[in-house]
Parts: C-alpha cells; sequence; structure tokens
C-alpha cells in the first residue's frame, strides 16, 4: 500500500494533471499499473482478464480525475474504481452463463467469473517448485471461490495492505461490515485451505 510520501507524490500528479500536464498520467499510470492489474487478476484469476479491466480502470481514472476533489487518497479511489469494474465484469459473466446453460466444454468454473487457471509451463520442475505452484494455484481457486465482495476486501486487506478504513471507502460500507466481511471471508478460506497450509 502506499505510503505518505507515494501519497503525496500521487496527489502532486494529480494536481499536475488536472492544471493540463498529461505525461503527470502517465506517470501515475507507471506507478499503479502493477498493484492494480494484480488485484485485478487475484478477482477475477485470468490474465488476460485482468489486464482488459486494468486498462478499463486507468480508461476510467483518466475521464474522471479532472473531477478528482481529494476526499481520499489516488490509490484508493483507484482501487473502488478496479473493484467495481472487477465485479461489473463478474455479473456480466455470470448473466451470461445464466443464459446461456448449456455447456459443452466441460471444464469446471472457478468462482463467478468462471475464470480458470492453467499451468502453463513445459519444462520439467524440482518437486519444490511443482508443489510452490500447486499451493499458489489452490490458493487462487479458493480466492475465486470467494463471492465478490468477500474476495474484494480479502484482497484490499491481505494482499494490498489497506487499512481497514481505506476498505471501508473503497466498497462504501461501513468499518463494522469490512471486519465482519473480511472475518467470514478468511474464516472460508481457512476451511478451503484445511491441510494445505500445516
Amino acid at each position: 500500500m502506499a505510503g505518505d510520501g507515494d501519497s503525496r507524490r500521487d496527489e502532486a500528479l494529480v494536481r499536475a494533471f488536472q492544471e493540463g500536464n498529461r505525461g503527470a498520467f502517465d506517470a501515475l499510470v507507471k506507478r499503479h499499473h502493477g498493484r492494480i492489474f494484480n488485484l485485478c487478476f487475484r478477482m477475477l484469476g485470468d490474465s488476460d482478464e485482468a489486464n482488459d479491466l486494468a486498462q478499463e480502470t486507468f480508461i476510467k481514472a483518466f475521464n474522471g480525475l479532472k473531477r478528482f476533489r481529494f476526499e481520499a487518497s489516488f490509490s484508493t479511489w483507484l482501487y473502488r474504481i478496479a473493484v467495481n469494474a472487477c465485479k461489473n465484469r463478474m455479473r456480466l459473466v455470470a448473466y451470461r452463463l445464466r443464459r446461456n446453460t448449456l455447456s459443452t466444454n466441460g471444464k469446471a468454473s472457478l468462482g463467478e467469473g468462471g475464470a480458470s487457471l492453467q499451468l502453463k509451463d513445459g519444462n520439467p520442475l524440482p518437486l519444490e517448485a511443482v508443489e510452490a505452484k500447486e499451493r499458489a494455484l489452490q490458493i487462487q481457486e479458493a480466492i475465486l471461490s470467494l463471492s465478490p465482495e468477500h474476495r474484494a476486501v480479502v484482497l484490499l486487506r491481505d494482499m494490498e495492505g489497506l487499512s481497514y478504513e481505506a476498505i471501508a471507502d473503497v466498497i462504501g460500507k461501513n468499518l463494522g461490515t469490512v471486519k465482519s466481511r473480511l472475518s467470514r471471508a478468511r474464516q472460508i478460506l481457512k476451511e478451503k485451505l484445511r491441510g494445505m497450509l500445516l
């Protein structure tokens, strides 16, 4: 998560953009693209989708940045755009899946996003690397099995390191709801991953 110095740098870049410096937005993208992509990937479980949603997030940010009023940090605002974009994509995918109930591909979907994860390396790996890759895949599958609301809070807190207050701002809920969802999400993950993380 961005520290105070990072927040001040973001604020300076946002103000520069609002004053007409288009290059300031490029600097903001460079500073935040990795985190936004990772959040979208964890939400959706698909790198192509994550890339599309990260791009959509920055397009929406570009279009709205002139009206940004510094009521929250730029990074919190950006996370809110990304989480909402991911939730909208998951709802669209779920709607399409309901409309097309007959599936002929025989693949199990992972979570509400319908995304599937595949290991893409044909090279033989040492046993430890294979086990680490399998563990990472199991964790990602467990995260994808959460509802979008639970998925968002656990990713924002445990992967991105946001404060409870920042998460409440991102998802538009009060602190009690954030803590309750986070507790429930962690409990679900603990149950799904029991035995694996011992």
